[in-house]
């Protein structure tokens, strides 16, 4: 804990490779509050460039509204890796994703991910296999023609994937999918912790 802003804004920088999320802010005389949005997380933001290469519909909306794109990002040899996912529209935004989306649909075994139906691999997370939060959750997916690009917020990456889910910016229209590669990617070195509070 401190006051001063410098130290403060040391520790936002140095103590993200050990895997801590932020700082938070808050009134020196304002006690934890359970269940209240009382305190200020002062949290890395980031952009990124992603492929978008499949959707899952929303919950209650199937063939109406989109639920999440499938981002996709590419590695040094060109090959297209799941990342992570996009949620955050409007309910207009995602029934016009599903009539831009529909234009696009292909079968799975057209898409680079074919490989991944029905039964993953050893190597990684990949769409439609058990969700890690909620056993019971519908992970199907629709995949898609790879050519769209969207710029999505993150706050960091947790092995090779985002680390939650991340926010919708906007179309990249200017930027071909193959474009997207992890090395566009702000790396943060890693750090133990116990070095970073080691005493004096």
């Amino acid at each position: 804990m401190t006051c001063d802003r410098a130290i403060a804004a040391d520790w936002f920088h140095r103590f993200e490779g050990a895997g801590l999320d932020g700082v938070i802010a808050k009134p020196l005389d304002l006690p934890y509050r359970p269940g209240q949005r009382a305190l200020v997380k002062v949290k890395h933001a980031r952009t990124a460039d992603c492929a978008v290469a499949g959707f899952r519909w929303y919950k209650d909306a199937v063939g109406e509204r989109v639920g999440s794109l499938l981002l996709g990002l590419h590695d040094a040899a060109g090959q297209l890796h799941h990342v992570g996912v996009c949620a955050t529209f409007t309910q207009a935004m995602r029934a016009q994703l599903a009539r831009e989306l529909a234009l696009l649909t292909i079968d799975v075994a057209d898409h680079p991910w074919a490989g991944w139906q029905p039964a993953p691999d050893a190597a990684g997370r990949r769409p439609g296999m058990t969700s890690r939060w909620n056993r019971g959750k519908d992970l199907g997916w629709v995949p898609l023609r790879v050519e769209r690009v969207c710029e999505v917020g993150y706050d960091h990456l947790q092995g090779a994937r985002f680390r939650h889910a991340t926010q919708w910016k906007r179309w990249r229209d200017d930027r071909a999918p193959a474009s997207c590669r992890y090395d566009q990617l702000e790396v943060t070195p890693p750090a133990e912790l116990a070095a970073l509070f080691a005493p004096p």
